[in-house]
């Protein structure tokens, strides 16, 4: 059993493209798969989490990733993305969190914090006055998290994972105070 411990947190390099995509297909897994069909869940992480994807997305112009490691083990992520938002999202200067994922084990164990402190200095520090995200409406213990976190609803968009287009409620915080 891992005990509650300040993780380590680092930006993740293009030679972590495989390291992403696995922690990404299982936290992901973990996450949603009992909420959803095994063909949906498939589907959605063979498009979205292979080592080439991830390198691809490492590769992007101002995309920031960040790794959390307890003890040497990878055990969260991060994924910033500059660029449009919808337009539900007012402040100025966005930055959308993509991802935040934290492996089951960990889940409460202070890892999300932490990744959610240095989300919001790399943000700061890249200049971006307003962080978004989407959450599915279903994943209660997520919206709360954000809450606590300041973000409040602005909006909804869809989600596609696989055949099933999902509800997705869209929030945001301002990163200026």
């Amino acid at each position: 059993m891992i005990q509650k411990q300040n993780p380590i947190i680092r930006r993740a390099l293009v030679a972590d493209a495989l390291l992403l995509a696995e922690l990404g297909a299982r936290t992901f897994y973990e996450s949603f798969a009992a909420d959803n069909t095994p063909e949906d869940i498939s589907s959605y992480l063979v498009a979205s989490f292979s080592p080439e994807k991830q390198a691809a997305e490492l590769a992007e112009p101002g995309v920031i990733f960040l790794i959390a490691e307890i003890d040497g083990i990878a055990v969260g992520y991060v994924q910033l993305r500059p660029g449009e938002s919808p337009e539900c999202v007012a402040g100025s200067e966005p930055i959308e969190l993509a991802r935040i994922y934290v492996s089951q084990a960990c889940l409460g164990l202070g890892v999300g914090e932490a990744l959610m402190r240095a989300c919001i200095d790399e943000a700061r520090r890249a200049e971006h006055q307003t962080m978004w995200l989407g959450v599915w409406e279903r994943n209660v213990r997520a919206q709360g998290f954000y809450r606590k976190w300041n973000f409040s609803i602005v909006g909804e968009h869809t989600f596609q994972l696989g055949s099933d287009p999902q509800r997705d409620l869209l929030m945001e915080r301002s990163l200026t105070s």
